[in-house]
């Protein structure tokens, strides 16, 4: 098998966006447009390209391109529409449409494809896009019924599964604010977030969410009710419905009530609210617009090269979080995609079961999964024979070169790479459930290089994304036919990327332009002034530089940036990639000095999570292992803190040496550390819900130990 054969995507035959039946240009001039070529607040005008594709365009007639007035870019009004930033041809120029518009095209040609896949009692059972779409439609119905008004919010409280999604698309077509709510927030969070967008309909997984709920309820002047979607109530409360129940609700709303409603939205109006975690204060209320949908789930899938019903998803990472929402739900509606839902304890334990039964057509991690995969994975090949080991290693070099060749450019492949691949790596992805994965991805978070070359050893390369919830996902992308380690890959077709500032290397803030650039943030003019220029530059906050192949690579955040009491500027996370990849005991590792004088660490040991997913003082294998390599008896964190294990701290302390040797300057060398009794988790708040450091917490829970590095 060829390098190709294993991870290039075949030829798109996708139904394309652009053509749209019989739009007509002149028409298509009246309506707010914009040129970032030109001035920022200047209109343009543009023309639709013919459609040369195989498939006919989806069915838009020329009164069906719905914008509302707008005169800026950007707003904070739930209720104000903004102006898009069109461009003049190609993908960006594509005419824009609503949510319902995107979901009936896909409807009309593939309903009856399978949609939405989730287990009932050990049993698949499975939704088609007709099913799905009346689902929805019910959905929306009942939400009038209970009295969801325009442009307020349907808060989501639960796991992902296929009512999370009705709910969702539900709360759209009823022309409401379709609202995430992370599992792991608070009451308090949670009551936040229902009252910023103005909740009337709360819908949550189980009893465990609605007590949160019913713990705040006095607090949400406009919450109007409250379902719950998984199993039965525990006891009948006013205004709290089950999920059976509401869907019932509204079985007498006219469909003409709702059709008229569905037909008043327009594509630059807001249709849905992503919250940011809230690191450094509250969260943020991100509105994005059906086009922001609609037009990045096309642009996306386009990129990546996606065929029409032939794509399968496993959902398992909150939808409440912008990475999984558009791949889960609007990239695969867009391309009549299956969405597989994992069981809850996903990320405990069973997410390898469902990937082995599922066998998706692509699959996205956070770099802790792919972490937690490559543990899992050595701790088995610590067990192996001598002999297996001997051939794992050889076919790991090979792996990697002919990952490496494909990277490149190159076609070709090591000899004895069909044997490798027949021995170790069609075995390995068939362990993983990856045996039918086209494309594998990160992103939410920095991945290790170590991390990266692992999979490619395997000949699974894993593609990095990167984008923020203000850009509705995904603003670069890495795929198949252009990636290069380390990197986040290409600017996606129709967007384009500014590095502003930049110093003598070439790194410069990253600022984003496109159709993906969201409308602001909800009731906060001066964050959205913060974040998107007086140009309509959408500024990530995110340093980095492209390659002489305009390759993006991300090379530090200036929120995160130490600036030590001497004045320098210091990226923390490649030195603590570059600790985790020297010291393989190491799990997590966060670096302290900003207006200090010297840097210091606070490290994290590997360790074993319980059933809630939280660490617990046991050693992970590969943990223990690495204990015995340097003569060490221990099975449990606090044994080798307790002891101060000299053997495991000089291993520690060397690799530090080995980091600092490679330091640019004497400031950027750390010079203290210490290792924490017990790893950082979500349930700790330590790790945002995608895994994401959350430093300014930590600096805030350790900062007695990190008072004893300065003596303070």
């Amino acid at each position: 098998m060829s390098a190709d054969e294993c991870i290039t995507p075949s030829d798109s035959t996708e139904i394309p966006v652009s053509g749209y039946g019989s739009v007509k240009t002149e028409e298509y001039q009246t309506v707010a447009l914009h040129d970032s070529k030109n001035h920022p607040n200047g209109n343009c005008s543009f023309s639709v390209k013919s459609n040369t594709d195989d498939e006919p365009a989806i069915p838009l007639k020329a009164g069906d391109v719905r914008l509302a007035p707008a005169e800026k870019l950007w707003s904070t009004a739930r209720d104000k529409a903004v102006k898009l930033r069109m461009e003049a041809s190609e993908l960006g120029s594509e005419p824009p449409m609503t949510v319902h518009q995107m979901f009936m095209a896909t409807v009309q040609k593939y309903g009856d494809y399978p949609a939405l896949r989730g287990k009932k009692d050990g049993t698949w059972v499975t939704l088609t896009y007709n099913e799905y779409y009346q689902h929805s439609r019910a959905a929306a119905k009942s939400f009038l019924k209970l009295g969801l008004e325009r442009f307020h919010g349907v808060g989501i409280l639960g796991f992902n599964s296929p009512e999370w999604f009705i709910a969702d698309v539900g709360c759209i077509l009823a022309g409401g604010l379709a609202t995430g709510i992370y599992t792991t927030n608070s009451p308090e969070a949670c009551q936040y977030v229902a009252d910023n967008c103005e909740a009337n309909v709360l819908v949550v997984e189980n009893n465990k969410q609605l007590i949160k709920i019913l713990q705040v309820r006095d607090q949400l002047p406009h919450l109007k009710a409250i379902v719950q979607y998984k199993g039965e109530l525990e006891q009948k409360l006013p205004n709290v419905y089950t999920w059976a129940e509401f869907m019932k609700l509204g079985e007498n709303v006219p469909d003409a009530e709702l059709d008229v409603l569905i037909d008043s939205q327009k594509a630059n109006e807001c249709c849905t609210l992503i919250y940011t975690s809230g690191t450094t204060g509250n969260p943020k209320g991100v509105m994005l617009s059906h086009d922001n949908i609609t037009w990045t789930a096309n642009a996306a899938g386009h990129m990546v090269r996606l065929k029409m019903g032939e794509d399968e998803v496993v959902s398992y990472l909150p939808l409440s979080h912008v990475a999984a929402q558009v791949q889960d739900m609007w990239i695969c509606m867009r391309f009549a995609a299956v969405t597989n839902f994992a069981e809850p304890d996903a990320l405990k334990g069973s997410l390898a079961n469902t990937l082995r039964e599922v066998r998706p057509t692509s699959f996205l991690g956070v770099p802790r999964v792919w972490e937690k995969m490559q543990e899992a994975m050595k701790a088995v090949g610590a067990k192996s024979s001598v002999m297996k080991k001997k051939i794992g290693d050889w076919a790991k070099g090979i792996g990697l070169q002919a990952s490496y060749n494909a990277m490149n450019g190159d076609s070709s492949v090591p000899w004895g790479f069909t044997l490798g691949n027949n021995l170790v790596f069609k075995n390995v992805r068939k362990a993983l459930g990856l045996d039918r994965c086209r494309s594998c991805y990160t992103g939410a978070a920095p991945i290790t290089k170590d991390t990266l070359e692992y999979f490619m050893s395997l000949y699974i390369p894993v593609f990095e994304l990167y984008g923020m919830s203000e850009s509705t996902g995904p603003h670069s992308i890495s795929c198949a036919e252009g990636y290069r380690i380390m990197s986040c890959g290409k600017v996606l077709k129709g967007c384009k990327t500014k590095l502003d500032k930049p110093d003598s290397d070439g790194n410069g803030e990253i600022c984003f332009w496109g159709r993906h650039v969201f409308m602001g943030y909800l009731n906060m003019p001066d964050k959205t002034e913060e974040a998107l220029d007086a140009e309509g530059w959408l500024h990530s906050g995110d340093l980095g530089k492209h390659d002489s192949d305009d390759f993006l690579y991300i090379t530090g955040r200036i929120k995160e940036l130490i600036i030590t009491a001497g004045g320098e500027n210091i990226p923390p996370v490649p030195i603590e990639d570059a600790l985790k990849e020297e010291v393989s005991i190491i799990s997590n590792v966060m670096l302290i000095g900003d207006k200090k004088k010297f840097l210091s660490m606070l490290l994290t040991l590997k360790c074993n999570t319980d059933d809630n997913g939280d660490p617990t003082d046991e050693l992970t294998p590969l943990a223990v292992e690495f204990c015995r390599q340097h003569g060490v008896v221990a099975s449990k964190v606090s044994e080798i803190i307790n002891k101060k294990e000299p053997a495991i701290y000089k291993a520690i302390q060397e690799g530090i040496d080995r980091v600092n040797a490679k330091a640019t300057s004497n400031a950027q060398r750390v010079q203290k550390w210490t290792i924490l009794s017990r790893d950082f988790s979500i349930s700790g708040g330590e790790l945002g819900p995608t895994m994401k450091l959350k430093r300014p917490v930590v600096s805030k829970m350790y900062q007695e130990e990190i008072n004893k590095f300065y003596g303070e």
